[in-house]
């Protein structure tokens, strides 16, 4: 009995590629084939691809050529000098390809900017390195003595590893006066020996022969097996057994488990007794890959192995059966394993490319190749990734993909991918491979760095320290690493009148603001400026934003009485007739504060009188009037101190000392004389005159400063860097102090004032200049006394 094994090793796979192929790639129209004698050893010579591809010296290397077989083996490498192709590890034939004949192993050369393949095969050719071998040591055949010359018996073969010429060629049999062995050839390229009867037996002559088969391979010099032939003669047995069929075909799916009947075979034997009882056995038994194995009494064939279609795809057995008279006859059976979808894909990563830039379309991330080890429509695959990531599939040379980007990456969208390949076959049930791979975008200089707030406003009081921090500004960039690393700086001030280098500074580092002195509020309200962030890319983008520094009021400025001004040494005396009722005004108390706010509200109190409960002095506005029916009990001359006080915190304070004269009406004493009317007559046309210049003036000053008012609101409203640059003239009056509501500040206009001196006599008419001092300094609870310096500049006859 015989059995035949066809084992495959590494069959090419076809994939079947569904989406029409839209890249074109630059690939040879042939394949250039290489041989290489097998267990050739590792590191040899055997080619020069620069030359064989038509290509630049140091082109190999600078295109990063890679050398891709199908699965995980790499059989060629590249000398990393010359870049020759050379021999990675030793080669076996046998191993690799098996008996298929001629052994050839595809491969790719894949070349990088831009991408190309060139197809290559590498051929192994056989060495005659292995010996023909037999099943057994020895065999047994029994044959009847009265068996008639030239009957054929066959035999065990013998089996080479080796292929071509080196395989098995021939049979020889020992020297002897009956048999002769011939080599017979059969249908699957094997060679059978069979030995012939040449003369007949006789076993009262020889009961029992041994003889010795050969078997030769063509190497040079040949290699040779042996087996040893015992040969029994038996008595008369005229029948042997004849099976049904002499040729049985079974299929059978490579899944099937252990046990499973693949086919039943049947012998029939026409003698009687035990020479007419039948047993079956496999005729070629090799244990290690006999699948099978048959019911010597039954003659059903079973599986007892576990089959793989990608390993053997058929098998050839032969069946013997032998009757109790020794005589037996045989079939041959073969067995087609069919394939199941029981491979999944593979894929094999040839590049991959990692980080890759932002903002650039049509990148190759990555190619590889995929294949799948199951035959038919089990071997047909689809590649494919998710359908929302920006990455395209697209179908190379045979089973090759290129993984590339669809469009121009944004990392400040999106920094990292993680991209799963899936390959799934047509079988059923389908297989699929699901292959990883993370890709990271690398950043551009392409996002300027954004600040918090287009505007920042900051508050500080006024008379700070110098280097106080007064606030801060941030800006954000959403690049990367020294991309995203900001500075910041100031920038020319808008109005080149700001001494803005003077006033504040800027850490470059955490866009902390500095106040560089002391602010005044009275001489500087706000200023703005602008602050720039720049990043540290190349090409560095910058972006700016605008501060406005508002400077709050701080109570350093006590109240100033305007009127009445202290004259030590002509003070002005306040008449008031002793007929006057309960609240006469007296006169009124007129008093300004340089600050502003609740600093710059100031409130009135009597804090001394010579008389007291005669006079009062209202709080709000300042007016000085009797708080009840004079008598003429009461004194002639008063003496008032009248105390001004803000409302800041702490409270400053000034006093004003008034000089009041109770008198019984307007009598001859106090008013002028007809004859001093008359010679004052001249002297009041010029007066009027002055009234007249004075009214206008007033009207203009209070004209320009409704102006400067308007000027002011509309520079704060249109972002002006100073309220410096929009402020009332120059002078200790604001315009925010001027008041037109008679709640006891003076307005820049001009004051009139009737008064009589002490002593004189006679009536006086005075009226009061422009009003400009300068203030000078007050601390809080501390009386203004009169000075006459200031007077004089009020008063003139």
């Amino acid at each position: 009995m015989e059995m035949v094994q066809t084992k495959v090793h590494h069959k090419k796979r076809q994939v079947v590629i569904f989406i029409i192929l839209i890249l074109s790639w630059e690939a040879g129209s042939e394949s250039i084939q290489y041989s290489i004698l097998e267990e050739t050893e590792s590191g040899t010579f055997v080619a020069n691809l620069t030359k064989d591809l038509g290509l630049r010296m140091g082109e190999l290397a600078a295109r990063a050529a890679q050398v891709v077989f199908k699965g995980n083996r790499q059989y060629l490498q590249f000398d990393p000098e010359t870049y020759d192709l050379l021999l990675n590890e030793k080669l076996d034939r046998e191993e690799i390809c098996g008996s298929t004949e001629p052994c050839v192993l595809p491969f790719q050369v894949l070349l990088e900017n831009p991408l190309q393949f060139f197809q290559a095969v590498l051929l192994i050719r056989d060495i005659n390195d292995h010996a023909p071998e037999f099943p057994a040591r020895e065999m047994l055949l029994k044959i009847s003595e009265i068996t008639m010359p030239g009957k054929v018996f066959p035999l065990k073969m013998a089996q080479d590893l080796d292929a071509g010429s080196n395989s098995l060629q021939s049979y020889k049999i020992s020297s002897n006066p009956h048999f002769h062995v011939l080599t017979r050839n059969r249908k699957d390229g094997r060679k059978s020996p069979e030995l012939v009867l040449d003369k007949a037996l006789d076993r009262e002559e020889q009961p029992e022969l041994r003889l010795i088969l050969t078997a030769l391979d063509g190497g040079s010099p040949p290699r040779s097996g042996t087996i040893k032939i015992q040969i029994v003669v038996l008595d008369i047995n005229d029948n042997t057994p004849e099976f049904a069929q002499e040729f049985y075909e079974a299929q059978v799916p490579e899944n099937s488990s252990l046990g499973s009947l693949v086919l039943t075979v049947s012998a029939r034997d026409l003698d009687a007794g035990s020479f007419g009882e039948v047993s079956y056995a496999l005729f070629q038994v090799d244990d290690v890959n006999q699948p099978f194995e048959i019911n010597a009494n039954t003659g059903e064939i079973r599986l007892r192995k576990t089959l793989d279609f990608e390993e053997f795809q058929s098998y050839q057995v032969d069946v013997e059966a032998t009757d109790g008279g020794g005589l037996s006859g045989k079939c041959c059976l073969v067995i087609k394993v069919l394939d199941v979808n029981d491979n999944a894909p593979e894929l094999t990563m040839s590049s991959l490319t990692s980080p890759i830039p932002e903002n650039l379309p049509e990148i190759i991330v990555a190619v590889f190749s995929v294949s799948d080890a199951d035959s038919g429509h089990n071997q047909q695959v689809t590649c494919s990734i998710d359908d929302n990531l920006p990455f395209l599939l697209r179908p190379s040379v045979e089973n090759f993909y290129t993984l590339v980007t669809e469009g121009a990456l944004d990392r400040e969208r999106r920094a990292e991918y993680s991209i799963t390949i899936t390959v799934t076959d047509m079988g059923t049930p389908r297989l699929k491979t699901e292959h990883n791979i993370t890709v990271l975008v690398s950043d551009v200089n392409d996002n300027a760095p954004a600040f918090t707030q287009t505007s920042y406003t900051l508050s500080v009081r006024e008379n700070n320290s110098p280097a106080l921090h007064i606030g801060s500004v941030r800006a954000t960039d959403r690049d990367a690493g020294a991309n995203a690393q900001v500075t910041y700086s100031l920038l020319p001030p808008l109005d080149a009148h700001v001494p803005l280098a003077s006033l504040v500074s800027i850490n470059p580092d955490n866009g902390h603001l500095f106040a560089l002195r002391s602010l005044d509020y009275e001489a500087l309200r706000a200023f703005e400026f602008r602050v720039g962030a720049a990043d540290r890319g190349s090409p560095a983008l910058s972006s700016q934003a605008l501060v406005r520094v508002l400077v709050t009021d701080d109570n350093d400025n006590a109240p100033f009485v305007l009127y009445p001004l202290q004259n030590a040494s002509a003070p002005c005396t306040e008449l008031v007739p002793r007929a006057a009722e309960a609240g006469y005004l007296v006169t009124k108390v007129v008093a300004v504060d340089g600050d502003s706010g609740q600093n710059a509200w100031l409130s009135y109190q009597l804090l001394k009188a010579t008389e007291p409960g005669l006079f009062g002095v209202w709080a709000h506005n300042g007016e000085v009037r009797t708080a009840r029916l004079l008598s003429e009990r009461d004194a002639a001359k008063h003496r008032l101190v009248v105390l001004v006080k803000d409302n800041g915190e702490p409270p400053l304070s000034a006093s004003v000392t008034l000089h009041v004269l109770l008198v019984d009406g307007f009598s001859q004493p106090y008013l002028p004389a007809p004859e001093a009317e008359a010679a004052d007559a001249a002297p009041a046309a010029a007066l009027t005159v002055y009234l007249v210049v004075a009214l206008a003036s007033v009207s203009s000053l209070f004209l320009f400063s409704v102006l400067v008012f308007v000027a002011v609101r509309l520079c704060r409203r249109g972002g002006a860097a100073s309220v410096g640059r929009c402020s009332v003239p120059e002078g200790p009056f604001p315009g925010h102090l001027v008041d037109v509501s008679g709640t006891g500040t003076l307005s820049q206009s001009y004051q009139y004032e009737v008064c009589l001196t002490g002593g004189s006599g006679t009536s006086e008419f005075k009226f009061l200049k422009p009003i400009h001092p300068n203030f000078p300094p007050q601390g809080t609870g501390r009386e203004m006394e009169g000075n006459p310096t200031v007077r004089s500049s009020f008063l003139f006859s």
